[in-house]
């Protein structure tokens, strides 16, 4: 059995999904991030950066594992599914996984920090984050152009990864207008029963306390000041 520590963001969500998808047995913990539970101590013993997602393997000695990514690799490789065996094969889903940890994910969540809840209105920062979001896009779409899914013919975490974030476009305030290749895998991977149930988990019923703009204000501003 797995514990998963989540609340519904993309990044919680590609944890469920993943566990979905892998068939892995698993119990859900949601995490109050308005109250700041992820910064208890009892918390920061799993993950010492105090975010969600984590998880706590209960079959291998009570091993946590944190970072998104670090995650989805953990499990796929627990499971021996949605990873490539093949050398060169695990490289591209590895390169295209980092390309959602350090492209798409980054860009998406500063979209939506100064798009939605910053305080102050700043036209020339949400449009630098708004281009750069739809230059990614332009990314995904020529590879998934040549390519069913992203790391190849095969659905890997690497599409998963991306799928968490990508969907939620609208609440970045950009289009998935003229990019027909990423509108087409959006919408393959929706249709996916797995997916569909991964993605309510947790719903925002479900979490303790769902994220309120303050928070993701502050959370910010902590970014912004490193």
């Amino acid at each position: 059995m797995i514990t998963l520590y989540t609340a519904p963001t993309p990044n919680g969500v590609k944890v469920s999904v993943a566990l979905e998808e892998l068939g892995l047995p698993y119990q859900v913990r949601a995490t109050s991030l308005g109250s700041g539970e992820q910064k208890q101590p009892w918390f920061l013993r799993i993950n010492p950066n105090g975010r969600i997602p984590a998880i706590v393997d209960h079959d291998a000695e009570d091993f946590a594992v944190f970072e998104s990514g670090a995650i989805l690799v953990y499990l796929a490789e627990k499971a021996g599914g949605l990873w490539p065996t093949e050398p060169r094969a695990r490289s591209v889903a590895l390169q295209w996984l980092m390309f959602q940890m350090g492209g798409i994910g980054p860009m998406m969540g500063q979209a939506n920090v100064f798009h939605r809840y910053w305080p102050e209105r700043l036209p020339a920062v949400v449009e630098r984050y708004q281009n750069e979001t739809r230059r990614l896009f332009g990314v995904l779409d020529a590879r998934l152009a040549e390519s069913a899914f992203l790391a190849g013919p095969d659905y890997t975490i690497a599409d998963i990864a991306h799928f968490a974030w990508v969907r939620t476009y609208a609440w970045s305030g950009v289009t998935l207008e003229g990019v027909p290749h990423l509108e087409r895998w959006v919408e393959t991977i929706a249709a996916r029963p797995a997916v569909q149930r991964g993605v309510l988990v947790p719903s925002l019923e479900q979490a303790a306390q769902p994220v309120t703009a303050s928070t993701v204000v502050e959370e910010a501003r902590k970014i912004l000041q490193r």
